[in-house]
């Protein structure tokens, strides 16, 4: 098992072609220079001890150091090692309005993407903590289980929409029940975070809430959104905006925020509240509230610690470059010895 920490590094490869190419235009334009002078046979006479097979060893090794060295930047790492990690964190399941009027534009860009980048950022701030997502309008919808990738959990949350849930509506009672269902383990600390505009809840929120207590969990809420409110936009396949929602009178629908429906949901199960205007100050505050929580030990799992192994090829590399600067161009005395070619001596 093995894996490579910057394998970027090798499109520094693509330079060693460009080293054979100028050795060979090097050795094209002596040999062109030479025969000036004079001849390949006479000029062999003359440089008794030139060997041309040395030049084309020590590129090979230069090559060869060159290649060491980069497979050093690019860092190997092997999996030789086990061990054993426990994890301490809390589980916390985020419940996602998506409901049409999170689509409403009175925060930037608009609620429902205030609540993802909102979302994000929090993601960011844990640590070893479990993530589960749940999406809800007039019903809840499971979107993600419990996890400890974050990356997927953001990939996740980015993919969600308004279209997710065909009724409509902010159907609390169900986000809460569905988002403790995810809580699988009974010994930990578990946290919803429900972000909502507050409104059109239906009904038996109530009873979820005290369900949820009851069962230790937690339900900090956040409200996204502003009391003045803002039309629902409709847009077309491109995008553009072509109309605002508007009700069975014909009139435009103004959605707005209702802070007292999750101030209240947050209150009954010893939370907080925040308003989701500033998300640096909404992600502080979350940090704040999660720091007060105690953290549980939820999972033991055994990974493959890799360690380094860039080292080697380092090493390697600069001996062969050193080989390379003492290695020198003329003939080894007892190779020619040999003759291995049976060249004919030169009186």
């Amino acid at each position: 098992m093995f894996e490579l920490e910057s394998p970027i590094y090798f499109y520094l490869l693509a330079l060693l072609p460009i080293i054979v190419a100028l050795f060979l235009f090097n050795l094209f334009w002596k040999r062109k220079r030479q025969a000036v002078f004079a001849d390949l046979e006479l000029f062999n006479q003359l440089a008794p001890e030139k060997s041309s097979f040395k030049p084309a060893l020590k590129l090979g090794v230069l090559l060869l150091a060159l290649t060491c060295i980069i497979i050093a930047l690019v860092n190997p790492k092997m999996g030789t090692k086990m061990e054993t990690v426990k994890r301490q964190g809390i589980d916390i399941v985020f419940a996602v309005d998506i409901s049409k009027s999170m689509l409403a534009e009175d925060v930037a860009p608009n609620r429902l993407e205030k609540t993802k980048q909102i979302v994000s950022q929090i993601i960011n701030q844990l640590g070893n903590d479990r993530v589960g997502i749940v999406g809800y309008a007039g019903s809840a919808y499971p979107v993600l289980p419990m996890t400890t990738d974050y990356s997927i959990a953001k990939m996740y949350l980015q993919s969600m929409n308004t279209n997710m849930v065909s009724s409509q509506g902010t159907a609390f009672n169900d986000a809460i029940q569905l988002a403790v269902d995810f809580f699988d383990v009974k010994d930990t600390s578990k946290l919803i975070i429900l972000i909502s505009d507050g409104e059109d809840h239906g009904e038996g929120a109530d009873d979820a809430v005290e369900m949820a207590k009851k069962k230790g969990v937690r339900i900090l809420t956040i409200g996204v959104g502003t009391e003045k409110g803002a039309p629902i936009p409709l847009r077309d396949d491109k995008g553009t905006i072509v109309s605002y929602k508007k009700d069975q009178e014909g009139q435009t629908v103004t959605t707005k925020l209702y802070p007292e429906v999750l101030k209240n949901i947050a209150d009954k199960t010893k939370s907080k509240y925040i308003i989701g205007t500033s998300t640096k100050d909404v992600v502080e505050e979350v940090k704040k509230s999660l720091d007060k929580i105690e953290k549980s030990e939820f999972e033991s799992q055994q990974i493959a610690d890799f360690e380094s192994q860039y080292q080697w090829f380092l090493a390697l590399g600069f001996l062969l470059l050193l080989v390379d600067i003492f290695l020198l161009e003329k003939k080894t005395a007892w190779v020619q010895k040999l003759n291995l070619f049976n060249e004919k001596k030169h009186a």
